[in-house]
């Protein structure tokens, strides 16, 4: 009898997580289908983004002559993270969804309490930067050094040995 309600169980498991695995098929097709539009100078320059936050279209007013290079490059780039944002919010959405309905589905750890939790166990991926390429947040070593930065320096070796060999008074000359 015992064994005959395990297995009952073990169906019901497993039904569960033929479910889950539509689930997850049905918010991939989801967020596939994904896009994003988002305006920036004024309606001048409009820009359509994918799920993958890939630009698929970009489109130019007539009044987008009122704009200088560099206000048309800056307003390509807000538009484009406007929409890049939006998109990313609708996915999340998608994803807070199947969470819910994934919830229903008994972790591994409910079956074996020693096993760890390994979703808990993963890190938080970090988020991901909008500066341009040259700003001091995309340097590694600003991530870790957060003191003051001085550009206008002469460079000093600091250990004499070193100094004694590459000075004009050293032996050698």
């Amino acid at each position: 009898m015992v064994n005959e309600h395990a297995k009952a169980q073990l169906a019901d498991l497993i039904e569960m997580v033929k479910g889950g695995m539509t689930a997850v098929a049905r918010a991939q097709e989801q967020r596939a289908r994904l896009t994003a539009t988002a305006h920036a100078a004024g309606r001048r320059v409009t820009i359509t983004v994918n799920a993958d936050c890939i630009v698929i279209k970009t489109e130019f007013s007539d009044a987008v002559d009122d704009l200088t290079y560099a206000e048309i490059a800056t307003a390509v780039t807000t538009a484009t993270q406007d929409a890049a944002a939006q998109v990313q919010q609708q996915a999340a959405q998608i994803m807070e969804e199947l969470e819910r309905e994934q919830a229903q589905i008994p972790t591994i750890t409910e079956f074996f309490p020693e096993m760890p939790d390994i979703k808990a166990m993963l890190p938080t991926p970090p988020k991901v930067s909008t500066a341009p390429p040259d700003a001091r947040e995309r340097r590694l070593d600003a991530a870790e050094d957060d003191g003051p930065q001085f550009t206008n320096v002469e460079e000093y070796e600091h250990d004499p040995q070193a100094r004694q060999r590459s000075s004009i008074s050293a032996p050698e000359w």
